[in-house]
């Protein structure tokens, strides 16, 4: 919960829906306090996750390309190099 969040622009390649999306929950989740989710909570998660999701696919797509890579990879490509070794 307190790791921050990555960098997606400038990603090669470029940035997964799966990334935006894990980076969606973690916004959601810390600006809302939320460490776990209940079913009080999960529908409102779900549809914030959503929104914020399409909304930075949608600055990525819109913004110009970065003229050099990110410093630190997200945390998914982190986890599937690791496991690849």
């Amino acid at each position: 919960m307190c790791r921050n969040i990555t960098t997606l622009r400038g990603l090669e390649p470029r940035a997964t829906a799966e990334e935006i999306e894990a980076a969606a929950l973690q916004y959601v989740r810390k600006v809302a306090g939320i460490t776990s989710r209940s079913a009080k909570t999960d529908a409102a998660v779900e549809g914030a996750v959503r929104a914020v999701a399409d909304a930075t696919a949608a600055l990525l797509d819109e913004l110009p390309p970065r003229r050099q890579a990110p410093p630190t990879e997200p945390p998914l490509r982190r986890l599937a190099r690791q496991t690849s070794l």
